[in-house]
């Protein structure tokens, strides 16, 4: 199963970028994007950003995969499984 992420570009270095997802910050390639600019939410797929985002979009999907999270930890916030 492969995973993509929206992850938010912090800083940009030639073809390169810092990006958070989560607040973890994370090397990604942006050459498969055209436009990027600092701020801007892609979508991170094994250490590269392979779509532009709109930011109500990476939201969503941040809050979903909190929401999933969140729904398998405990009460006390340890893991279940």
């Amino acid at each position: 199963m492969c995973l993509s992420l929206p992850a938010r570009i912090i800083s940009i270095e030639g073809d390169m970028g810092q990006v958070s997802v989560g607040g973890v910050v994370f090397q990604a390639g942006l050459q498969m994007v055209e436009g990027v600019r600092v701020g801007d939410y892609v979508l991170l797929h094994a250490g590269f950003a392979i779509e532009k985002m709109k930011e109500e979009e990476a939201m969503e999907t941040l809050r979903l995969l909190k929401e999933m999270e969140d729904s398998v930890s405990g009460s006390d916030g340890d893991e279940v499984c």
